[in-house]
C-alpha cells in the first residue's frame, strides 16, 4: 500500500499547523481539543519547520517544570524532520517510524507538505491490506 492510498482513507481536516511563536501551552490545548498526538510547526501552512509531539511536551515539563508552558514551540520541537512521499510504501514508512521511534511523519512533495501520517494510520491501512489477502486467498481456496 502507498501513502497516497492511507492519505485517501483519512478525513481531509488537512493538517494542523502552529506557527513558531505559538506557546507550548497553546499547542497542549490544541493537541488535547483535538484529540491528536502532534502538530507541526510552519510558519504558513506548507512549509514544515518542525513538530511537536504530547511527548515533546511532557519531556519538558519532566525536565524543566510547568515553566516551559510559555516557552515558544520552536523551542522544544523536533527540527530534524524525518517525512515520506506520497509514492511511498507503507511498510518503508512503518520502518523509519519504528527505526527513528517516532509516530508521527509529515508527507511531502518537494518542500511543500501535503499531509501528515501517524503509526496509527499506517498499522490500521496494513491491517485492511492482510485482511483483504486473507479474503482473496480464502476466495480462491474456496473456489469463489
Amino acid at each position: 500500500m502507498l501513502v497516497s492510498q492511507i492519505l485517501k482513507s483519512k478525513p481531509d481536516d488537512g493538517v494542523v499547523t502552529v506557527t513558531p511563536a505559538t506557546t507550548v501551552a497553546q499547542t497542549a490545548e490544541i493537541l488535547s481539543s483535538r484529540r491528536i498526538g502532534a502538530v507541526i510547526v510552519s510558519p504558513d501552512g506548507k512549509r514544515a519547520l518542525g513538530i511537536v509531539s504530547e511527548r515533546d511536551i511532557v519531556r519538558e515539563i519532566g525536565l524543566r517544570g510547568f515553566g516551559c508552558m510559555t516557552d515558544t514551540v520552536d523551542k522544544i520541537m523536533t527540527a530534524n524532520l524525518v517525512g515520506c512521499r506520497r509514492e511511498d510504501r507503507a511498510d518503508d514508512v512503518l520502518q523509519k517510524m519504528t527505526d527513528g521511534r517516532f509516530r508521527h511523519m509529515p508527507v511531502m512533495d518537494g518542500n511543500q507538505m501535503v499531509g501528515l501520517i501517524s503509526i496509527g494510520d499506517v498499522v490500521k491501512a496494513r491491517l485492511n491490506e492482510l485482511a483483504a489477502e486473507k479474503d482473496a486467498l480464502e476466495g480462491m481456496i474456496k473456489g469463489f
